[in-house]
């Protein structure tokens, strides 16, 4: 399994097509022929809640159940707050898409996942799937995806972190210094409550940004990063370094793809941060805004980064990744001039 494992990375990485075997063996699994057995439209670019639960009933029935879902508690309004999980391995990964209701491409490229790594039953799959768990949090604020608004929905919000009237910024209300049952957000207490029962080795978080340009004129398509509280212990922030580091090979080899490191503070209420204080390998993944045209780009590197990700903990490969090339991702650089602007957007993750 380990040589097949490492084949799929390679491919992941330099997106390269099959990989060539020996003519008695079965050809070797690679992210783009991952990525074809999906159903093209399995779930629309910007899906709403009605849409993720018809395509993950989908995927669950075509998997035959390889593919387990779930609520992990409701919204302000009532939407469920859906869990998709599968793989029975001990290492658990934990990803979650659209805390940010505007910020929605994450939740596609979760959707691919879940169906390119559930639905066909090869070997391959099955060695992968007895290795990881994989627990994917998917759209994680409904409310604000039907308004297409940061914030989730609670008229009474107040207080930091919070547009009064409209509702509370998910991202800043993970902080494990308060309790659960203090916590006025309720997409956050269910993301909490999960990690309680699971305890994640990994939490990879995905949210969208602005547009950014880089000093030699490359334009972003992806910012990352680790931990940065001074409460995170050093160990899982070399873990989050080297999940940056893997994300930056899978996603930023692909032809016009480009990496940066995000800016980001050290607020422990922030996913990031407050996965990575309770002890989980932590990553934010910040897809940059792109043009419509580049949309499906943007989606289909979100998705291999899923995957490397999750076959870098099944073979064991990501965790030896040297952490200190973690300080060859660039810097985000400015603004892109003239570009449009989302306002919502360029609040930092």
């Amino acid at each position: 399994m380990k040589t097949t494992l490492a084949a799929l990375f390679t491919a992941a990485v330099l997106g390269a097509g099959l990989i060539s075997a020996p003519a008695h063996a079965a050809p070797a699994v690679t992210a783009d022929n991952l990525a074809a057995s999906v159903p093209a439209k399995l779930v629309p670019d910007r899906p709403s809640p009605g849409d993720v639960r018809r395509a993950l009933a989908r995927i669950a029935r075509d998997s035959d159940g390889r593919v387990r879902l779930g609520v992990i508690g409701r919204s302000n309004e009532g939407r469920a707050l859906r869990l998709a999980t599968i793989g029975h391995g001990r290492t658990r990964l934990l990803y979650v898409t659209q805390q940010h209701g505007d910020e929605p491409l994450g939740t596609p490229a979760a959707v691919r996942l879940l169906w390119a790594l559930g639905v066909p039953d090869s070997r391959w799959h099955r060695s992968l799937l007895s290795r990881v768990t994989i627990d994917v949090v998917v759209q994680a604020n409904p409310d604000g995806a039907v308004r297409d608004q940061r914030y989730n929905h609670d008229p009474d919000a107040s207080g930091d972190y919070s547009e009064p009237g409209v509702g509370y910024d998910i991202n800043r209300f993970h902080n494990p210094l308060t309790p659960i049952a203090d916590n006025p957000v309720p997409e956050s207490r269910a993301v909490l409550r999960l990690w309680q029962r699971t305890r994640p080795r990994i939490v990879v978080d995905y949210h969208m940004q602005g547009r950014y340009l880089q000093p030699g004129g490359e334009e972003t398509t992806a910012s990352v990063l680790w931990p940065t509280s001074p409460l995170v212990a050093a160990g899982v922030v070399t873990a989050g370094r080297q999940l940056a580091v893997r994300t930056d090979e899978a996603t930023g080899r692909y032809p016009g793809a480009y990496v940066t490191r995000y800016p980001g503070g050290d607020y422990e209420g922030i996913a990031r941060n407050a996965y990575g204080i309770l002890g989980s390998a932590s990553l934010l993944v910040e897809l940059s805004n792109l043009p419509e045209e580049q949309v499906e780009f943007q989606i289909r590197t979100a998705f291999v980064s899923m995957l490397a990700t999750a076959v870098g903990a099944a073979d064991g490969s990501l965790w030896r990744i040297d952490p200190a090339r973690a300080d060859e991702i660039p810097a985000r650089g400015p603004a892109l001039p003239g570009a449009a602007r989302t306002p919502q957007l360029e609040g930092a993750a």
